[in-house]
């Protein structure tokens, strides 16, 4: 049964990224693709954290905490020099 949940939640979130993609591509403003792309950064994570529990290891659980923290950042950067024009002061 968790096989099939498991499936299921791979299928949902893969097409959650795709969807994401599309608005990246096709966004009409800068912070719409700046949201989709934190959106992705999030479907990935919860990708990683699905094939952790598929394959029964903890190195994706650990994966996907450094892939958050990068996520964050690069958001924050990102955001900060829409505003302001430049990251370091």
């Amino acid at each position: 049964m968790i096989d099939a949940a498991l499936t299921f939640a791979f299928g949902c979130f893969g097409l959650a990224i795709l969807l994401n993609l599309w608005r990246v591509v096709y966004a009409p403003g800068v912070g719409d693709r700046v949201l989709a792309l934190d959106t992705m950064v999030i479907n990935a994570i919860a990708l990683l954290i699905l094939y952790g529990v598929k394959a029964g290891t903890e190195v994706y659980f650990e994966a996907s905490m450094i892939f958050a923290m990068l996520g964050f950042v690069s958001t924050v950067a990102y955001a900060r020099f829409m505003l302001r024009g430049n990251i370091i002061e």
